[in-house]
C-alpha cells in the first residue's frame, strides 16, 4: 500500500487512521485504541508498528504443531496478497536462543526494520513461554509447631 508513488505512506496514514479493518477502539482505558494487523508486533495502532502500511513488516505468530512463525512482508507483489507474504518457522523441538537469534539473522539479512528485531524477539518469547506446560503448585508446607500440632489433630 505504501508503494505508490504520488501518494506519500504519511497521507494514506493519515486518511487511514481513524477507521480501518484492523482498528480496535476501547472506551474503558482511557479510549485505547489496538490493532488487530497479524503484521503489527505489539498489537498498538500507531504510525510505526502497522504493517499493512510499512513496505517491510515483520509478524510473529505461533505455529500449528507448537513453535514460532516469522512471517515478512516482501516488497514486490504489493497488489498480489497472495504473494505477498514469506513465511518462516521454528518447530517446538528447538530452543528459545536458536528461534530468537534465527528472527534476528533473518531480519537483518533481509534489511527488514532494526526498530522491530526487539520486539520482535519479545514477542516469540512470549509466544514460547505461553506453550510451554503449567506446572503444577507445590502443596503448602506447615510453618512453626503450633500448626503442625493443628494439623495433626484433624
Amino acid at each position: 500500500m505504501a508503494d505508490h508513488t504520488n501518494v506519500s505512506a504519511d497521507l494514506i496514514w493519515e486518511l487511514v487512521r481513524p477507521n480501518n479493518s484492523y482498528l480496535v477502539k476501547r472506551k474503558s482505558g482511557g479510549g485505547a485504541q489496538f490493532s488487530k494487523d497479524p503484521l503489527n508486533l505489539v498489537n498498538k495502532h500507531s504510525r510505526k508498528y502497522d504493517g499493512f502500511l510499512n513496505e517491510k513488516a515483520v509478524g510473529i505468530h505461533p505455529a500449528e504443531k507448537g513453535g514460532v512463525t516469522l512471517t515478512t512482508k516482501k516488497t514486490k507483489h504489493h497488489n498480489r496478497p497472495a504473494a505477498n507474504k514469506n513465511e518462516v518457522t521454528w518447530g517446538a523441538n528447538k530452543s528459545g536462543p536458536k528461534i530468537y537469534k534465527g528472527i534476528v539473522n533473518y531480519t537483518a539479512k533481509q534489511h527488514y526494520r532494526a526498530d522491530l528485531r526487539q520486539e520482535a524477539v519479545a514477542r516469540a518469547s512470549a509466544i514460547r513461554k505461553s506453550q510451554l506446560p503449567k506446572k503444577d503448585r507445590p502443596e503448602k508446607k506447615l510453618r512453626g509447631s503450633k500448626a503442625k500440632a493443628a494439623a495433626e489433630k484433624d
